[in-house]
């Protein structure tokens, strides 16, 4: 909740705090319901979205609690040990307000992009470590040459450093180009069309990779879609079955087995013919 200059919350400010603890409060009704419906509490508590939802509700009723102790410790008077003491509420307030991200996470529970997504991260860790790899060995080589190209040769303006130089290496190797720093010698030009180029090399082996299974993972997420609600749609039906015949056995009527070349036909029993 930010404050006015006066101290006092403005009327917006409190129209989204109310909205806020509407949507918490809701959020931590249907969380308590969930774990109460669980069969092992230990094992919920370790799903990770479940993890997730945790962190997103948890830093509501942690900022109320120190809004509370901070407003005491303020109206108190206090010396220096207070005054930090403030700070390091504020800080710990910011830190939880900016967790509030996590809200998004929720939506995963409901998205199958974002659940195809998550399942690629886990199974392609192997994939994304040999791409870390792949640009640190990369950045290691051209980050010295550039220096040495442009600080010898060059004007040596941007490339104050072989530190420096990582930074120009990542987004070279990356194809982001900020231009932040651009070679000027031709020694370092070439170098850095080598990274560019060595770039777009190295980051395709193990991309590749990793759209396939992407591209595995949303079809085996899209048949289990399906097959839930192929199955629900069958457990529907039953139910249906079920309720008709013991509609049937209310009403007297009994169907006799199919005869060969004979249709079989309803037989009504004698109180029900006689109350008709």
């Amino acid at each position: 909740r930010s404050s006015s200059p006066q101290g006092e919350c403005s009327r917006k400010c409190y129209d989204i705090f109310v909205l806020e603890t509407v949507c918490v409060a809701w959020f931590s009704f249907e969380f308590l319901l969930r774990s109460i419906q669980a069969e092992n509490k230990c094992a919920f508590l370790k799903t990770p979205l479940n993890i997730i939802d945790i962190l997103a509700i948890l830093p509501f009723y942690i900022s109320l609690i120190v809004d509370l102790v901070s407003t005491k410790s303020s109206s108190k008077p206090t010396g220096a040990a207070g005054n930090k003491y403030l700070e390091r509420a504020g800080l710990v307030l910011r830190f939880l307000r900016a967790l509030r991200i996590l809200y998004v996470m929720r939506l995963a529970r409901h998205s199958l992009g974002l659940q195809t997504l998550g399942l690629t991260v886990r199974r392609c860790t192997r994939e994304f470590g040999l791409l870390l790899l792949f640009l640190c060995v990369a950045m290691a080589l051209f980050s010295p040459l550039v220096y040495l190209a442009e600080s010898e040769l060059g004007a040596k303006q941007e490339f104050t450093s072989v530190p420096t130089s990582y930074w120009w290496a990542v987004i070279s190797m990356t194809t982001v180009g900020y231009g932040d720093m651009v070679p000027r010698s031709i020694p370092g030009q070439v170098v850095a069309l080598s990274s560019i180029l060595s770039g777009i090399l190295l980051m395709a082996f193990p991309v590749t990779s990793i759209f396939h299974t992407f591209s595995r993972s949303y079809s085996e997420l899209k048949e289990q879609q399906q097959r839930a609600a192929s199955r629900q749609m069958r457990q529907l039906e039953e139910s249906t079955k079920l309720a008709g015949g013991d509609t049937r056995q209310g009403l007297g009527v009994t169907f006799p087995p199919v005869a060969a070349g004979q249709e079989g036909q309803p037989i009504v029993d004698q109180e029900a013919g006689r109350s008709c």
